[in-house]
């Protein structure tokens, strides 16, 4: 095993569990299952669709301080981009946009899994004496769902939760709470994510190592300012 922190910070979706990633893949096929009503029936009638929806979900995000009000509102949130997405190629109907985007929260959540190696990479650290900390935005009801889904909650020393903390990554006050829970200093800890802002570029002002979770070999983004401490693309590499 090789040297350890004394603490690691663990983000949680599409880190500890597969939740969000490949969005791409998954708007093509829920789409599929509507194209009837979209009047879309080849796959490049699909991907317009897809495309004028991720699009304005992107656009949506973008804008920090709206994304941390609705990430506590995801649902909601992908109605109003689905909307959006729709009326940019001429389709009025805010009914079947939100049918779309109710379909694709509900398929999403129900294909939540757990990575294969995330309960035995987090218990080897934990019996090595690593102090952990299961870190992530996301509304309290959503993400403790999930926490009590995947039997994670008592594989942590601190969890803390955007939507009951009052603050999400990147803010650095996230970071500086979890640290201060745990007992550790920054120069202490590492901080394990898939999201290269909030794993790698904030917890690294701090002083933290962050390592960057790249399961699907996406390679460092070309708009980088800051380059990770190290790139895993397994959990169990942080115990080789």
């Amino acid at each position: 095993m090789p040297d350890l922190p004394r603490a690691i910070l663990f983000d949680l979706d599409d880190t500890l569990i597969r939740a969000y990633a490949q969005p791409d893949e998954a708007w093509r096929r829920l789409l599929h299952v509507f194209a009837a009503h979209l009047d879309a029936h080849d796959e490049a009638a699909i991907e317009r669709v897809r495309v004028a929806i991720m699009d304005e979900a992107r656009a949506f995000w973008s804008d920090r301080a709206e994304a941390a009000k609705w990430r506590l509102d995801i649902p909601a949130a992908r109605r109003l981009s689905t909307r959006r997405g729709l009326a940019r190629l001429g389709y009025a109907d805010e009914t079947l946009a939100d049918r779309i985007a109710d379909a694709f929260t509900e398929m999403r959540r129900n294909e939540y899994r757990l990575y294969p190696d995330a309960h035995a990479t987090v218990d080897a650290l934990r019996h090595a004496g690593v102090r952990l900390a299961l870190v992530t935005n996301g509304a309290s009801a959503t993400q403790r769902d999930k926490i009590v889904r995947f039997e994670l909650g008592h594989r942590f020393d601190h969890i803390q939760i955007e939507g009951e903390f009052g603050q999400g990554k990147p803010e650095l006050a996230v970071y500086r709470h979890a640290l201060e829970r745990l007992g550790v200093a920054a120069g202490d800890a590492w901080m394990v994510g898939d999201n290269y802002e909030w794993e790698v570029v904030a917890p690294q002002q701090l002083g933290m190592c962050g390592i960057w979770y790249d399961p699907y070999e996406a390679g460092v983004p070309t708009h980088a300012t800051a380059q990770p401490s190290r790139v895993i693309r397994r959990l169990g590499e942080l115990l080789e």
